[in-house]
């Protein structure tokens, strides 16, 4: 990954990608057989994030769901103002926005009933950043 890739070439290369309901569970362990998307392990427990069908499956409880938003674009651990930008543009909307980075990807964890809004805006974010690039 090449890190000079300014703020606005990521936002106008990534790629918005809805990616189903999940939820938070906080567990004193993880239960076998569970293979959850994300942890993390915390001194009052691991929080796990999971789809909220294997939660349902495993009998976790599925309170706090969040529907996830995947970003692919080309960014890396190093980028800065990435996701500043992606969580005040939403905090804007009253949207909240649980961020993890991956090494590859960009997620964004909202709330379910303002998942299509924060798409849209997303997407408009997308936009109006293609249209700050130089030609």
């Amino acid at each position: 990954m090449d890190n000079t890739q300014s703020l606005d070439e990521m936002l106008a290369n990534m790629d918005i990608q809805s990616q189903g309901i999940y939820v938070f569970a906080n567990l004193d362990e993880i239960p076998e057989g569970v293979e959850p998307f994300a942890t993390v392990r915390e001194k009052e427990g691991t929080t796990i994030v999971i789809s909220e069908d294997r939660a349902e499956k495993a009998g976790l409880p599925t309170d706090n769901r969040f529907a996830r938003i995947t970003l692919e674009l080309p960014s890396s651990l190093l980028s800065i103002g990435l996701a500043a930008t992606i969580g005040q543009t939403l905090a804007a909307r009253s949207i909240t926005c649980n961020q993890l980075a991956g090494f590859h990807h960009e997620h964004l964890f909202v709330q379910v009933d303002k998942a299509d809004e924060a798409l849209s805006i997303m997407r408009d974010l997308k936009e109006q950043a293609k249209g700050w690039l130089p030609r």
